[in-house]
C-alpha cells in the first residue's frame, strides 16, 4: 500500500476513533449526568467533506463541576466503522473510496497485520477514555460522599448551629439548636436571632459583638440566652462571617454550646474555695479580699471601716458533751443570727472552729458600731434550741476601726482585732474590747523583746530561783518550786512577769521550758550529793506541753538523772491551759506518770469551765491560786471560794497547797481553814540555790501555826463574820467619804455578823463578856451607820466625816475583840 492509500485509511481510523469517543462520552453521560442523556445524535447524509462537518456541543454539569463534550458523526462513516460487510453491499463503501479517499479500500483478503498499528493506537484511545470514566464516576462519588457528610455534620453535631442571610435573619437551624432552645425549626426561620435575647446584656455589648465580627469576621464569647419555656441560660458562643466571591457578605454561621453545667460547676467549685462548708459563710479567702476592698473604698471616700472578731464562749462544752453535730448546729444558728442582724453591705466570715469576723464598711459614727455589738453580744447570748434541748454559748468580741490615714494591711488589722477580743475573753468574756493603738505598741515593743530574750538564753543570762512549799502546822519541807528570773546587764534582776509574757505560746518557750528542766534536775542533783533530798516543781507552759514528742523528751531528761525518785520532780501545769485541750493533757499527765513524774494544776480557781473537768486530770496536787489567798481577809466572795475548792480536793483525794501566803494571820486563817500545805512570803521568799540549804537549817514555823487545829464550825462562823465586816465597813466609809458612788448592797445588819452572834445566843459556847462586848459594839457600829446615811443623804459633810471617823473607831475595836474570840477559843481547845 502506498503512501497515499495509508494516509486515507489512517483519516478512516480516526473517524472510527472519534465515533468511539462519541460512543464513550455518551455512556459517561447516561452515568452521570441528564445532559449526556439528551445530547442529540444527529445522522448526516450526502457526500459532504466528513472533517468539515464535525463539530462538538458544551454541557457543563452545575451540580458536579466539570465540562463534557459530545461529538456527532456523520452516519456514512459511523455505518462503514461499524459495518463494513453492510456497507459493501450497499455500495457505500465503494462511494466513500471514491469521493473520500479515491483508493480501493482493502479486502477480506488484505493481511490483518497491516493495520495492527492502527488498532493498537485505537485500544490505547479506548483504554484513555476508560480510565477518564473511571475517574469521573470516583470524583462524582467522592462529591456525593462529601456533601452527604457534611449534612450528616450538620444535622447530629451537639453544638447549636444558626445559618442566617446577610440581613441576619435565620434560614436553617439544627436539631442541637432546637433541643437547646426549645424552638422548633418553622418557629425561628425567617425570623432574627434576637428573639433569643435574655435582657442579661446591655445593648453596647450586641453593638461591640457586631463590630468585632465585621471587622474581623468572627467573634467568640459568652452570653446569656432565654430558652423558649422563658428559662435563662449561659452558652459559649462563636459567631463568623461568610463571603461570597466578590467579597460580600453573604451569610453567617453561629455555633453555640449550652454551658449551664460548666457554669454550675463553677459555682461548686467557688464556693468550695470562697465559702465556708457549713455555715455558708464567706472563709478567710473572700474575707480578705471585700475587707481590702472596703479599706480601699474608705481611703477614696474619707470613711471607716469596723472589724469585729468574735470567740464563741463556752462552744467547746457544748462540742466534748454534746458531740460535734451538736456544736455544728450551734455554729450554723450563731451564722445565721448574725447575719440576720446586719446590712447587705456588712460582710459576715466564719475564719473556722468558732470564729466569725464582721466587716462593717462606710461607718462614719463609732457610737453606731458600738451599739450594734452590743446587740451582737445580745443576740448571740439567747439560748439555741437543740433536739429540745437549751443550749447556751455567749461571745467574745475585739473591735478594730480602720481610718484612711491608717498605714496598715487587711491581715494586720484582723491580728490587731484578735487582740482585742482576747482582752475582751480575758476580762470575763461575754463582752467587747476596743483595740487600744497606744497597748499595741506597747505589744510591740515586747515582741521585740523576743530576740533579746533568745540572746539571753544563749549568753546564760537566765537563772533559776527556788520557793519552798512547807506543811505549815507541822514545819515540814516538802519541796520548792524552781521560778525564772533574768539577770539583766542593763536593766538589772527581772522577775517573771516583766519578759514571759512576750514569749506566750512563742516558740522560745519551749526552748526556755526545756532549759529550766534541765537546770532544775541538775540542782536537785547537787542538792542530793550534798545529802538534801528536796523534790522539785517546774511551771511548763502549755505550748511546751503541747508538743507531739513531750513526753519522749521528758522521759530522757529524767532518765539522764537516775537519783530521781518517783515524786521527786512534779510539773505544774496552769489551769487555764489544760482545760483548753483536755483529753489530751489528760494522756500526758498519764504517759509522765508511768516514769514517777507527778503533776499539779496551778493557779486552781481562775479557769471557766466546769469544775468537774478535775476529775479528767491525773494530778495529784492542787494549787489554790494567790489571789484568793491574798484577798481572804478582806473579801467574804474569796474566802468561800477557798472553802469550796478545798472541799473539793478533799472529795476527789488531792494534797491542796496555798499560794500567797503572805502573813502570819493568812496562814492562821487557812490553818483554820483545814488548810495545811503553804507557800509565800510568810515562809520564805524565792532564793538562789545556794541560800536552800542555810535556809533549811534555820526554818522554824511561827508557834501560832504549830498547834493550830481545824476550826470547829462556831469559828468559821466567826472568821466569815470578821472577813464580811471588814469588808462591808471598808465600802460604807468608801462611800461616806465619796470614793464610791453607792453603798455595799448588803448593809451591816444583814451581815453575818449578826448571823454568827444570834447562833452564839443559841450555843453552849457562849464565850462570856468578849461576845456582850461584840454585841454592843456591833449595835452601836449599826446606829452610827443608820445615822451617816441619813446625812449623806442630806449633804451634811461635816456630820458624816465625823459619823465616818466614829465608825471606823468603833470598827476597828470590833474585829480585835472577834481575833481575840477566835484566838482565845482555839487555845480553849487545846487546854480541854
Amino acid at each position: 500500500m502506498d503512501a497515499p492509500q495509508r494516509r486515507r485509511w489512517q483519516y478512516i481510523a480516526l473517524g472510527g476513533l472519534l465515533l468511539a469517543l462519541a460512543g464513550a462520552a455518551q455512556g459517561a453521560g447516561n452515568s452521570g449526568s441528564s445532559v449526556f442523556q439528551q445530547a442529540p445524535q444527529r445522522v448526516l447524509s450526502g457526500e459532504t467533506h466528513a472533517l468539515t462537518r464535525f463539530f462538538y456541543s458544551e454541557a457543563r454539569d452545575r451540580q458536579f463541576g466539570f465540562t463534557q463534550t459530545v461529538f456527532q458523526v456523520p452516519a456514512p462513516i459511523f455505518v462503514a466503522t461499524q459495518r463494513p460487510d453492510i456497507a459493501r453491499a450497499g455500495g457505500t463503501l465503494d462511494r466513500l473510496h471514491e469521493k473520500w479517499l479515491g483508493a480501493e479500500p482493502p479486502g477480506r483478503a488484505s493481511a490483518w497485520q497491516t493495520y495492527w498499528p492502527y488498532a493498537a493506537g485505537l485500544a490505547l484511545l479506548v483504554a484513555m477514555v476508560v480510565a477518564w470514566n473511571v475517574r469521573l464516576r470516583q470524583l462524582v462519588s467522592r462529591k456525593t460522599a462529601e456533601l452527604e457528610l457534611a449534612a450528616s455534620v450538620f444535622r447530629h453535631a451537639r453544638e447549636g448551629i444558626v445559618i442566617t442571610d446577610a440581613k441576619g435573619d435565620i434560614i436553617e437551624v439544627n436539631e442541637a439548636f432546637m433541643r437547646i432552645t426549645g424552638y422548633r425549626r418553622d418557629e425561628v426561620v425567617g425570623k432574627n436571632p434576637r428573639l433569643l435575647q435574655s435582657g442579661h446584656q446591655e445593648v453596647g455589648f450586641y453593638r461591640a459583638l457586631w463590630k468585632e465580627l465585621l471587622e474581623k469576621g468572627a467573634w467568640e464569647g459568652e452570653l446569656w440566652n432565654r430558652r423558649k419555656n422563658g428559662e435563662d441560660y449561659p452558652e459559649l458562643l462563636t459567631i463568623s462571617k461568610v463571603c461570597d466571591k466578590q467579597g460580600q457578605t453573604s451569610h453567617f454561621v453561629a455555633v453555640f454550646t449550652d454551658i449551664s453545667r460548666q457554669k454550675e460547676h463553677e459555682r461548686q467549685l467557688q464556693s468550695m474555695a470562697f465559702f465556708d462548708g457549713l455555715t455558708g459563710l464567706p472563709n478567710r479567702i473572700l474575707l480578705a479580699d471585700r475587707l481590702r476592698q472596703a479599706m480601699l473604698a474608705a481611703r477614696r471616700s474619707g470613711g471607716k471601716v469596723s472589724l469585729a472578731y468574735i470567740d464563741l464562749d463556752g462552744f467547746k462544752e457544748i462540742n466534748d458533751r454534746l458531740g460535734h453535730d451538736a456544736g455544728d448546729r450551734v455554729l450554723v444558728a450563731i451564722a445565721e443570727r448574725l447575719t440576720s442582724a446586719l446590712r447587705e453591705a456588712d460582710t459576715v466570715a466564719r475564719l473556722g472552729g468558732d470564729e466569725f469576723i464582721i466587716v462593717l464598711p462606710e461607718q462614719s459614727d463609732v457610737a453606731t458600731v458600738i451599739g450594734l455589738i452590743a446587740r451582737l453580744l445580745r443576740r448571740i447570748a439567747e439560748p439555741i434550741d437543740i433536739e429540745e434541748a437549751l443550749l447556751n454559748v455567749s461571745g467574745s468580741i475585739g473591735v478594730v476601726h480602720f481610718s484612711p490615714e491608717d498605714e496598715i494591711e487587711p491581715e494586720q488589722l484582723i491580728r490587731q482585732a484578735d487582740q482585742a477580743m482576747y482582752q475582751a475573753k480575758q476580762a470575763g468574756k461575754n463582752r467587747f474590747h476596743i483595740f487600744d493603738a497606744e497597748h499595741d505598741r506597747a505589744v510591740r515593743g515586747h515582741h521585740e523583746s523576743v530576740e533579746r530574750m533568745r540572746q539571753a538564753l544563749a549568753d546564760d543570762e537566765f537563772v533559776l530561783y527556788y520557793q519552798p512549799k512547807v506543811n505549815m502546822a507541822t514545819g515540814e519541807v516538802v519541796g520548792v518550786e524552781a521560778l525564772i528570773r533574768w539577770q539583766h546587764p542593763e536593766r538589772g534582776f527581772l522577775a517573771p512577769a516583766s519578759f514571759l509574757p512576750a514569749i506566750q505560746q512563742h516558740p522560745l518557750a519551749i526552748d526556755l521550758g526545756e532549759w529550766v528542766l534541765a537546770e532544775a534536775l541538775d540542782q536537785f542533783d547537787a542538792w542530793v550529793d550534798a545529802g538534801i533530798r528536796l523534790p522539785v516543781s517546774v511551771n511548763i507552759d502549755a505550748i511546751h506541753l503541747q508538743q507531739g514528742n513531750f513526753v519522749e523528751r521528758l522521759r530522757a531528761e529524767v532518765e539522764r538523772h537516775p537519783s530521781l525518785r518517783p515524786g521527786d520532780l512534779e510539773l505544774e501545769v496552769l489551769e487555764t491551759n489544760a482545760l483548753e485541750d483536755i483529753a489530751h493533757v489528760a494522756s500526758v499527765m498519764k504517759a509522765c506518770r508511768t516514769f514517777g513524774v507527778e503533776f499539779a494544776l496551778d493557779d486552781f480557781g481562775t479557769g471557766y469551765s466546769s469544775l468537774t473537768y478535775l476529775r479528767h486530770f491525773p494530778a495529784s496536787v492542787l494549787k489554790i491560786d494567790r489571789s484568793f489567798v491574798r484577798d481572804m481577809l478582806v473579801d467574804p466572795e474569796d474566802l468561800t471560794i477557798l472553802e469550796g475548792v478545798l472541799g473539793l480536793a478533799v472529795a476527789f483525794r488531792r494534797r491542796i497547797t496555798a499560794e500567797g501566803v503572805e502573813t502570819l494571820l493568812h496562814g492562821r486563817m487557812l490553818l483554820a481553814m483545814g488548810y495545811q500545805l503553804g507557800q509565800g512570803y510568810a515562809i520564805a521568799r524565792p532564793m538562789p540555790a545556794k541560800a536552800i540549804p542555810g535556809w533549811l537549817e534555820s526554818w522554824r514555823p511561827d508557834q501560832a501555826w504549830r498547834h493550830r487545829q481545824r476550826a470547829r464550825p462556831e469559828e468559821l462562823q466567826a472568821i466569815y463574820a470578821m472577813v464580811d465586816h471588814r469588808a462591808c465597813a471598808a465600802g460604807l466609809l468608801h462611800y461616806l467619804k465619796g470614793e464610791r458612788a453607792a453603798p455595799p448592797a448588803t448593809s451591816s445588819r444583814e451581815s453575818r455578823l449578826k448571823q454568827w452572834l444570834s447562833a452564839l445566843d443559841e450555843s453552849p459556847v457562849r464565850g462570856g463578856e468578849h461576845t456582850t462586848r461584840i454585841a454592843a459594839l456591833y449595835v452601836a457600829y449599826d446606829r452610827l451607820a443608820e445615822e451617816a446615811l441619813e446625812l449623806k443623804e442630806h449633804q451634811d459633810n461635816e456630820q458624816v466625816k465625823q459619823h465616818a471617823r466614829e465608825m471606823e473607831g468603833v470598827s476597828e475595836e470590833l474585829l480585835g475583840l472577834l481575833q481575840y474570840w477566835i484566838d482565845a477559843s482555839e487555845v480553849v481547845r487545846q487546854d480541854l
